[in-house]
């Protein structure tokens, strides 16, 4: 792995499906192909080579994106290099599945042929097409009975794409279908020029600009149909840039692990190489690589260098999942995010410091853990119940902490309705900052904005920056029910440094004091999620299904009828929605489709009853203080939030 052939290409392979379909047992089968198993485990046996943890084999799904790495060779004499993923199926892992799709350059995604289209199916089609990733697809267990291939593909291209084309038809009207889809590839076809090349070219176009998914189908328990798809991605994969090796070299952090008191960082590398030793810009500045290893399952073996294209795992890195390394430091947002939170109790003599740290510690591995510990209580945010059992599973296995959780509780945000200017004075004995910020309610989902409105020449450019900085750092908690501040912009209008006394903290503390004043007398409305959700069953239950669904308080559209099936899509607040799946799965025996995502944040209906339940105190909170501190004959004192304005240093014309 440590030079880089010109005839070898890096492909970043994901696997994904639906719980049950199949996935990890093609997994295994790829594999042996390969030559990297001599046989195959299963999940049901609990012996797959992809799901090593004992979580994972005792109960028969995927919960960690494990990876293999593999060589395949394809008719043009070139060997594609195969990292090959494979991620949860279960829903409640879905944070594990997205972090490997930001850095997947094909994917497969596996459809069972005896149970059709199901839900997460329908929602991982979508993740694949928003994110433009080449997409395979593999019709599953095409030997169990009830099979029925045509019925299957009639399904995907309603519900997935009418762009999914079944590779084992007719060569002719396989041809035409390729040509249909690329504009190149039609101009030689019509001209009868086109050769085997420009139809592999012209179908490697069309699946990345989203207007082709081929289908080939087999049995991976049976070992049919595997020769073929390992032959599609080897052909069908795109060659890599050569550019990008002698480019600056940049890398995603995808995944964080800890293993034998060890911190792995699993990064894609985007441009350039790495080597051990090597020194890396990150978010929190330079930091030296240790070391690089190559991970085959759960087996790490150490290499000399990573190259664009390639995947390993780092040590000697504090970055976390999403992070950019290297040339483009820094760090992108995540796509899903928890509705839900519970509170975790510590049982047995645990002490809630110790419990806190080593949650502190899978929420590097797991962001959207969003750990949070306030007013005596730990609360972790989660996306479905079988999470909860695997979190106190691996906080058991893992460090011995015995805990138990709460029933889970909606995760709130809150925002402004006006604007409303806040100020923050920081002055301690030998330290000065003074902040005046303007905060201005800003549109759904636009989260924590910033603007600089000084005035000319009334504060440094340097300092103006820094409390840029100290706006979007960190999660600023509301004053109703200390929830994240969302949907506003701040607004920088005014303030004041010392020549001698300011250092950088100064301003960090003035400006979070700032936004504190001015949500203290701002008018506050508190957001709670909403989901969108897709039902389909069949017709006669629509009155059933219905009346469910209002008595949530959903609203409906309109359902679109397909025969016997029918089709209901609608919105629900998460907190009433929550629990629906298993109602829905009653009411339809099972044989329905249920698939849902977060669409937004809305005012919450019942807010007042919410504040009063929750029984947070903005002016009880000392981390979160709005009031501000002044400096009187050498002696710093605390002024209140109401009284701040009075004692503030700068002279400021407030704008409309």
């Amino acid at each position: 792995m440590g030079t880089q052939e010109p005839d070898r290409i890096s492909l970043c392979l994901g696997m994904l499906a639906h719980v049950d379909a199949g996935k990890t047992t093609l997994c295994e089968q790829l594999l042996v192909h390969s030559g990297l198993l001599r046989r195959g485990g299963r999940v049901d046996h609990g012996d797959a080579f992809m799901d090593g943890h004992a979580l994972e084999r005792s109960r028969g799904i995927t919960i960690f994106c494990e990876q293999a790495t593999f060589d395949l060779a394809r008719g043009d004499g070139r060997t594609v290099r195969v990292t090959l993923m494979d991620t949860p199926g279960h829903v409640d892992f879905s944070g594990e599945m997205e972090r490997a799709l930001s850095v997947l350059d094909m994917a497969v995604l596996v459809v069972s042929c005896a149970e059709g289209v199901q839900s997460h199916t329908v929602t991982l089609m979508r993740l694949l097409r928003e994110r433009r990733i080449p997409t395979l697809i593999f019709l599953n267990k095409t030997d169990r009975e009830g099979a029925d291939v045509p019925r299957v593909m009639e399904q995907m291209r309603r519900l997935l794409s009418g762009d999914c084309v079944l590779m084992a038809q007719d060569a002719a009207l396989l041809r035409e279908e390729l040509a249909a889809r690329d504009e190149m590839l039609m101009e030689l076809y019509l001209a009868e020029a086109a050769q085997r090349a420009d139809y592999l070219a012209g179908a490697r176009r069309a699946m990345k600009a989203g207007t082709l998914y081929p289908v080939l189908s087999g049995s991976a328990l049976m070992d049919v149909g595997v020769d073929a798809l390992m032959q599609a991605i080897a052909t069908l994969a795109e060659a890599d840039d050569p550019s990008r090796l002698d480019a600056s070299f940049a890398a995603k952090v995808y995944r964080v692990t800890h293993r034998d008191g060890m911190r792995y960082c699993y990064v894609k590398a985007l441009s350039g190489r790495l080597r051990a030793r090597d020194m890396v810009a990150t978010r929190a500045g330079g930091e030296k690589v240790n070391a690089i290893y190559q991970a085959q399952g759960a087996r790490l073996t150490v290499i000399p260098e990573l190259l664009a294209g390639e995947t390993a795992a780092v040590t000697g890195l504090s970055c976390r999942p999403g992070e950019h390394i290297g040339a483009d430091a820094g760090r992108e947002a995540q796509t899903l995010v928890p509705l839900m939170s519970v509170d975790v109790q510590p049982e047995q003599g645990l002490e809630r410091t110790k419990l806190l740290a080593h949650l502190r510690e899978l929420e590097e591995e797991d962001p959207l853990l969003l750990v949070r510990a306030e007013q005596g209580r730990i609360g972790v945010g989660i996306m479905g119940a079988v999470q909860t059992e695997v979190l106190g599973n691996v906080l058991e296995s893992r460090f011995g902490d015995r805990v138990s959780f709460l029933p889970p509780k909606v995760m709130y945000r809150e925002t402004i309705a006006a604007p409303a200017v806040g100020i923050g004075h920081y002055e301690p004995l030998r330290h000065y900052a003074e902040v005046w910020l303007r905060l201005v309610p800003g549109a759904p989902g636009s989260g924590v904005t910033f603007e600089d409105r000084t005035p000319p020449n009334l504060l440094e450019l340097n300092w103006r920056r820094l409390i840029a900085t100290h706006v979007g750092e960190r999660a600023h908690p509301g004053v109703l029910t200390g929830s994240p501040l969302t949907d506003v912009c701040v607004e920088l209008i005014a303030g004041r440094a010392h020549l001698k006394h300011t250092e950088g903290g100064d301003f960090r503390e003035a400006t979070y004091r700032a936004i504190r004043n001015a949500l203290m007398q701002a008018e506050n409305v508190l957001l709670e999620p909403v989901v969108r959700f897709e039902l389909s069953f069949a017709a006669d239950m629509l009155s059933r299904v219905t009346g469910e669904l209002i008595r949530l308080g959903a609203e409906l559209d309109a359902p679109v009828c397909d025969g016997d099936e029918v089709c209901l899509t609608g919105s629900c607040t998460a907190a009433l929605f929550w629990d629906y799946p298993q109602q829905f799965a009653a009411t339809t025996r099972g044989h329905g489709r249920i698939s849902s995502r977060f669409d937004r944040y809305a005012p919450c209906k019942n807010q007042d009853a919410v504040v009063r339940e929750i029984g947070y105190s903005a002016l009880a909170d000392e981390r979160n203080p709005a009031g501000s501190v002044f400096c009187s004959h050498g002696a710093g004192y605390y002024v209140p939030w109401d009284e701040v304005r009075g004692h503030a240093h700068c002279e400021v014309e407030e704008p409309c």
